[in-house]
């Protein structure tokens, strides 16, 4: 089998891997897409104008070189419940490739490295290598009344973000509405039920601390 290569990098506000959403689309955080200098040309992406979604087909990069098997404990579910891992989404694969759907947000053919596709709703870490870009097509790709198995059946509601007094004081005011949709997602593992933890994640150039008691996230610390 020939070796797949990167056709281009993501980069998104998530530096590491805690606080990425669990799907894609479920935050509209803003991302661009680089291309390499071999496809770094408006003839590759002649006709993507047409289109309103794209399927990423990228790589767990973290995970590269890492021992997988043929189950897995979704978070989901615990941390404690196995499942077989083509029954799930984990990013431990055999192959570390992921699947995700972004909606185009504009294609920038001046700035440097243009073409620059910039997309909406990407759970990816920053830098990571895409191996392909392909079209969303509604009347096959999208399937309303498909069964969504153990995943659906343990969704819960999101949770209520509180900010302390000050927390917000260094946060952009455009940034301020993404922060707390990422939160409200609770960027904690499932299986983390502890009132008196302090967790922390970065988010674009942002440190944030937070504690979770029952269902609402208090922001504890926000810094640059």
């Amino acid at each position: 089998m020939a070796e797949i290569t990167p056709v281009a990098y993501i980069y998104t506000q998530f530096p590491t891997k805690f606080g990425i959403p669990r799907q894609s689309g479920l935050v509209e955080t803003v991302s661009k897409i680089v291309f390499v200098p071999e496809y770094r040309s408006k003839d590759a992406i002649r006709g993507i104008e047409g289109y309103s979604h794209l399927w990423l087909i990228w790589e767990f990069s973290e995970n590269v070189g890492k021992n997988t098997s043929l189950t897995v404990r979704p978070p989901r579910l615990g941390g404690n419940t196995r499942m077989g891992v083509f029954a799930t989404r984990s990013p431990f694969r055999p192959n570390n490739l992921g699947l995700s759907c972004v909606e185009i947000e504009k294609i920038d053919y001046e700035e440097k490295d243009a073409p620059v596709i910039y997309v909406k709703g990407a759970d990816i870490l920053d830098g990571t290598p895409i191996f392909d870009i392909k079209p969303y097509l509604p009347y096959t790709d999208s399937h309303p009344d498909a069964k969504s198995g153990f995943s659906g059946e343990v969704f819960s509601d999101n949770l209520e973000v509180v900010f302390e007094n000050g927390t917000l004081d260094n946060v952009k005011k455009e940034d301020i509405p993404v922060l707390r949709e990422i939160l409200s997602e609770d960027p904690r593992p499932h299986y983390h039920d502890d009132e008196e933890r302090i967790y922390s994640f970065e988010f674009s150039k942002y440190k944030i601390k937070f504690s979770v008691q029952q269902n609402t996230l208090k922001v504890i610390k926000i810094t640059l």
